[in-house]
């Protein structure tokens, strides 16, 4: 089993990386990008510029006030307006939509890699903590690339041409500027190390968080049966706790930077005021320049107090990012050969376990050194104890999990060189709880062939004698099943699922029963559903009602990871081994109920 990978340890900057190579998209048409970023940028330093000239030559020149000059220049700002405001328009569009495309790309990335980890590997994660990778995760980096994106950019470009003009018009004031936030920056550098921690709990927070809310909201019924309502709202109160004291770490590491940038530039200004009246009063700088000046100090400082805000954006974007990455990293231990792998032919399958063993994460092995072979077309029915392997076999035979040792052979091929596509259209599993979706009877049957008509259903449900149980429904095939089926039975539920596995016709079926009781009438429709089912294909059966062993061509009794006994039904009663004490107690139970 593969864990998922660890990220926290990864510096922005190869967090940054990472993420860009997973969604190219965010580095498509940068350069353009860029150059409409600068003409943005330039639009709004033409301003103090012109304020300066127009001051200088238009109302303190040589020839005195000129209006007509004056006009001019005003004209010329309001030009670069306009063109700030389309530069800035086309320049939002165009971030907008890259970043959507790549992070379409990174969520659908993430989302169909979880898809090819195992159920192991899944399952070293809450559910709904899983969920928060490619959801809200996700949705901090889109907010900071389509907002915080465009201002670093354009306050790194502001700062940057802020700083030439200054130089134009006063090296000295320039220096003077650079003086005072230089600490800053040393100062923001170190509050962002700070955090990027305290935003990397955060997310960690909210995985947390969505976990406990939506195991809350699933297990209602449980939760409500049991009692236990004040338990569950405790840990639900917890969780959010969590999550409050680790955003007010965050906030409170944020507004120390955007403090200690209000303060620095506030003080920038008064040292340029007093710097530059001392200079205008001996004549090195005109009252334009200084006037000019102290607008592109506000055009300095702006970037510099947003940066502070921006940064903390891309400390919560960069924590949400080392978690999508983490999921993305994370090595597929049941990997699809994809193109390299073999396609297996049509027909009854034939089954070989060569010497399989295996064993869950920090457990014994729950199977051990098993060979066994199943003829194609036979009907094997797997019996034992809680526990004893079962439902292990079955998940190895449909290449959820993959062996520790030994190989899994279906028609004499390895099975993990077999392509996805072409093991799940050749071997299906029917799970205890087929999931049902909040769809009518008709979708979820035809889930597992999304071209399936509505004449192929019908069919499949003939078929398997569950016509006068799809008519006694209200709606028929139009019957709403609810959230995971709930307006079901369970044996109603199982009836749905064997009915899907029907429609999808595999050559290798593998049924995990229901342990649950079913009433008599199900449990006929049920039974009779099976041996149609059945009929012609390759199957095993995890039995735990054994009327299914007795009907079954083989069965395999598995005990504590090995196949103690193999026969028919009757030669293993007669044997008075393990298989005739299950019977036994499976029986006496039955009449009791």
């Amino acid at each position: 089993m593969t864990e998922l990978a660890q990220t926290a340890s990864l510096s922005a900057r190869e967090t940054l990386r990472q993420g860009l190579r997973i969604s190219p998209e965010l580095r498509r048409g940068i350069g353009v990008t860029l150059v409409v970023a600068v003409v943005a940028t330039a639009g709004r330093l033409v301003i103090p510029v012109v304020v300066q000239r127009a001051m200088d030559d238009g109302i303190a020149g040589p020839a005195g006030a000129r209006p007509d000059l004056v006009l001019r220049y005003v004209a010329l700002a309001g030009i670069a307006v306009v063109v700030t405001a389309l530069s800035s328009y086309v320049l939002n569009v165009r971030l907008f939509r890259s970043s959507e495309a790549g992070l379409t790309t990174l969520r659908t990335t993430a989302f169909r890699h979880i898809h090819d980890l195992s159920m192991l590997t899944q399952n070293t994660e809450r559910r709904g903590s899983l969920v928060s990778r490619v959801t809200s995760d996700v949705d901090t980096i889109s907010m900071f690339v389509q907002w915080g994106g465009i201002m670093l950019l354009l306050s790194l470009i502001q700062l940057t041409l802020a700083t030439g003009v200054m130089v134009a018009f006063s090296p000295v004031l320039a220096v003077v500027v650079w003086a005072c936030f230089v600490p800053l920056f040393f100062l923001i550098r170190r509050f962002q190390t700070l955090v990027g921690k305290a935003y990397t709990q955060v997310r960690a927070r909210v995985g947390d968080l969505l976990s406990a809310i939506s195991e809350s909201v699933v297990g209602a019924e449980t939760i409500r049966a049991y009692g236990v309502e004040e338990r569950t709202a405790a840990r639900v109160d917890a969780a959010v706790e969590a999550h409050r004291r680790a955003a007010i770490v965050a906030q409170q590491r944020s507004v120390y930077a955007f403090t200690a940038g209000q303060g620095v530039s506030g003080l920038t200004t008064a040292v340029v005021v007093v710097v530059g009246t001392w200079l205008a009063v001996h004549g090195r700088v005109s009252v334009g320049e200084l006037t000019a000046f102290l607008f592109l100090v506000q055009l300095f400082t702006m970037p510099v107090m947003q940066a502070t805000e921006i940064l903390n954006e891309l400390q919560n974007a960069v924590a949400g990012w080392r978690r999508v990455i983490g999921v993305i990293g994370t090595t597929a231990d049941v990997a699809d050969p994809g193109d390299n792998g073999v396609e297996l032919p049509r027909g009854p399958v034939r089954v070989d376990l060569d010497r399989v063993t295996f064993a869950y994460p920090g457990g014994p092995p729950a199977l051990r050194e098993l060979t066994v072979t199943i003829e194609p077309g036979t009907r094997v029915a797997v019996v034992g104890a809680t526990g004893s392997g079962k439902s292990t076999l079955a998940k190895l035979l449909c290449r959820l999990v993959d062996p520790t040792e030994g190989v899994v052979l279906l028609d004499g091929i390895d099975i993990s060189r077999v392509r996805f596509s072409s093991l799940r259209r050749r071997v299906v599993l029917v799970p205890q709880e087929g999931f049902l979706f909040d769809a009518s009877l008709e979708a979820n049957l035809a889930f597992a062939v999304p071209g399936a008509t509505r004449a192929d259903v019908v069919d499949v449900v003939h078929r398997l004698g569950l016509g006068d149980w799809v008519d006694s429904l209200a709606l028929g095939l139009d019957t709403p099943v609810g959230q995971r089926g709930e307006s079901l039975s369970v044996g109603e539920r199982q009836l749905v699922a064997l009915a899907r596995a029907a429609l999808a016709d595999p050559d290798l079926l593998l049924l995990d029963e229901a342990t649950s009781a079913v009433d008599p009438l199900t449990e006929v429709r049920l039974q009779r559903a099976v041996e149609e089912l059945t009929r012609g294909r390759t199957s095993v059966a995890i039995a735990h009602r054994l009327s299914t062993a007795e009907a079954a061509d083989d069965i395999l009794v598995v005990d504590r990871g090995e196949v103690v006994e193999r026969g028919r039904h009757t030669d293993l009663v007669a044997a008075g081994g393990t298989y005739a004490r299950l019977y036994a107690s499976w029986v006496a139970q039955t009449r009791r109920s």
